[in-house]
């Protein structure tokens, strides 16, 4: 029996592995960085282990310290979550040679299905239908995938349209996936643009039983990365639907496998379906196939180590549907650009499910006044609602977010609202280019309402001056006041996507005037709320200010804005060929010199923030006068990276 068991990982993974464990009776210990020394994951468990150091490849990836941890904490065995080294086989094996109890397959099947290339080679022995590695790809196979062989996550992908880019592409997925997985590894696959991206959940005992726990489709991503997953995949044909299941089933028996992992495939548009990969451990999206089936895999994992068998020879059946989208700390219209900062609140309004219950629930990794890094993935949680039927799912999951409290870094959750809500995506027209194709219509400025915005400014200028006077009752203002009619107040702020927006605004006896609002009446306005009148129509909107960051929440949406000074400071402009760091990082390579003739867009330099890299390109045609920039240099927001010189 389990009784104390340590997570070899972060965030909500770490955090939902531990309700588990709570549910159980079984103990729980954490290893933390240096960044993470006052996570909520450190907070939960009754013990904590520090991994000394911030990156990655100091902490999380050291099999040695994690191993340590554990036999200094009591745990007796080993949970490895997701990411970092839940699939090293070497740190799987050195867990059973501590003597410690691994929760998850055996060495040898994570170590087959390690590889990609060696994975589609034994699938194609067993029968299971495989997307070929192509090893001299020719026009006539374009576009291909670049690959890499060793780890997933969008790390050491590129999709290749002309052979003249593969050879670069090839270089940088190899370095990319180097540093992620400590392999190079890389190989060429057919890249079907078009295709779905399903996939089947495994559960095996070591008493010679195999659950294919239903599907999900995981279609929509970025950067080869999942933004939005559902359970079961619509619209499969259920001949298609029984064909995943069986090929599933037949690739976990064919490495004698135990414990929770997922087979991917590729759907094309014809039905016919390929392996990808097996990843050998539980996935990011697992709660929509728990929301379904009602199963706690994790409990389920816990149970498999224990050498228990499971609870029948089939799964239970699934019901209704269950959708996840994943809120991340990143800007979409800026190119995914990541955002980093302080997270002054998250959290749903109204009630949600803490755990594996029907309704909406919320899997969170992070807390209220932390701090989000660079050193780590972009993800801040997961929010994932059931119901009876897609439809259903999508309009409650949808609605969860607008309603959810986000106060801090930019964040895709305008994005999720608009794609839950895409005529595409409640016809279930999925593929992996679904993000790309509606982009236009994903990550339109001002949310797609310029007027929202400009509501958002107006209750966040009258918030303002609440808090400011404070002479009414908690912080009203008084009935009647005013201003001068030559003195209008003006506040100024800037929006999410860049543009500036002026409130100019006068409460007089006759009520509220302000530029633009024609009609608009203060019905009520307090530091922390401002309610407004437009014709018949009455809005509340929620107004949190820390610094000069601002935060509208309103029935329309969320809006945040930075509060300007009145007046701009003629100081604070930038040569327009400056080039600075859009983000803090690491300064992965560069890819031009000083002297070199530049063109707008071309990339100039890659900074690797949040595991994945950005490209830094010119801003404008000219020549690359200054380059500050060295590779592994760190860099904050705003570092002078380089200076592009333009025609007069």
């Amino acid at each position: 029996m389990i009784t104390n068991l340590l997570v070899a990982n972060r965030g909500e993974i770490a955090r939902r592995v531990f309700r588990t464990c709570r549910a159980l009776g079984i103990a729980t210990t954490a290893v933390h960085s240096d960044p993470d020394a006052d996570a909520p994951h450190v907070r939960e468990a009754d013990a904590a282990v520090r991994l000394p150091g911030a990156a990655p490849a100091d902490t999380y990836l050291r099999a040695d310290l994690i191993v340590r941890a554990a036999l200094e904490a009591g745990a007796d065995a080993v949970h490895p979550g997701y990411g970092f080294l839940s699939e090293n086989a070497e740190f799987a094996q050195a867990v059973l040679d501590a003597g410690l109890v691994w929760v998850g397959p055996p060495p040898a099947a994570i170590a087959v299905m390690g590889s990609k290339t060696a994975a589609k080679r034994l699938m194609a022995a067993a029968g299971v239908p495989v997307l070929g590695a192509l090893e001299a790809p020719t026009e006539a196979d374009l576009p291909v995938l670049v690959k890499a062989a060793a780890g997933g996550g969008g790390r050491g992908m590129r999709v290749v349209r002309t052979l003249a880019e593969l050879p670069d592409q090839l270089a940088a997925a190899r370095a990319e996936a180097a540093k992620a997985f400590g392999s190079d590894e890389v190989f060429c696959e057919r890249y079907l643009p078009t295709g779905r991206h399903v996939e089947v959940q495994l559960l095996a005992d070591a008493h010679g039983t195999v659950w294919a726990v239903g599907d999900r489709d995981c279609s929509l991503q970025r950067r080869h990365q999942k933004v939005i997953e559902e359970a079961p995949a619509p619209g499969l044909p259920e001949a298609v639907r029984a064909g995943l299941h069986a090929a599933a089933v037949s690739a976990a028996r064919a490495i004698g496998y135990t414990g929770a992992g997922t087979a991917e495939f590729l759907l094309a548009e014809d039905g016919r379906f390929h392996f990808l990969e097996m990843n050998t451990r539980l996935q990011v999206e697992h709660p929509v196939t728990e929301a379904v089936s009602g199963l706690d895999l994790v409990a389920l994992q816990l149970a498999v180590a224990e050498g228990e068998p499971l609870p029948g020879p089939v799964p239970p059946p699934s019901t209704g549907w269950a959708i996840e989208a994943r809120l991340y700390a990143e800007d979409p219209a800026k190119d995914w650009q990541p955002a980093t900062g302080t997270l002054h609140r998250l959290e749903l309004d109204g009630p949600h499910q803490e755990f594996t219950g029907r309704g909406v629930r919320l899997d969170c990794g992070v807390a209220a006044g932390q701090e989000i890094t660079p050193h780590y993935d972009a993800m801040l949680a997961k929010v994932i609602a059931w119901a009876p039927n897609r439809a259903a799912a999508a309009r409650l999951l949808a609605d969860a977010l607008v309603r959810a409290r986000i106060h801090g870094p930019a964040t895709n959750r305008e994005l999720l609202v608009r794609a839950l809500r895409h005529p595409a995506f409640l016809a279930a027209r999925l593929h992996t280019g679904f993000l790309t194709e509606h982009a236009d219509d994903l990550a339109a400025p001002d949310g797609g309402d310029p007027a929202r915005t400009a509501r958002a400014a107006l209750a966040a200028a009258l918030a303002d001056a609440a808090a400011r006077r404070r002479t009414g009752p908690h912080g009203a203002l008084p009935p009647g006041w005013r201003n001068l009619p030559s003195q209008p107040q003006l506040k100024r702020y800037r929006a999410e996507d860049g543009t500036e927006r002026e409130v100019r605004y006068r409460l007089t006896r006759d009520g509220l005037r302000a530029d633009g609002h024609p009609g608009t009446e203060l019905v009520d306005a307090t530091p922390e709320q401002v309610v407004l009148r437009e014709g018949a129509v009455r809005r509340g909107y929620r107004v949190a200010r820390h610094g000069d960051r601002v935060f509208v929440d309103g029935p329309d949406g969320a809006t945040a804005l930075t509060a300007l000074p009145r007046f701009p400071d003629p100081a604070a402009r930038t040569d327009p060929g400056a080039l600075l760091a859009p983000m803090p990082g690491t300064v992965v390579r560069t890819a031009a010199a000083v002297g070199d003739t530049v063109t707008a867009g071309q990339p100039l330099l890659f900074l690797e923030a949040m595991k994945m890299e950005h490209r830094v390109t010119a801003p404008a045609d000219g020549v690359l006068v200054e380059l500050r920039a060295t590779p592994g240099q760190q860099v904050e927001l705003g570092t002078l990276l380089a200076v592009v010189q333009t025609p007069a």
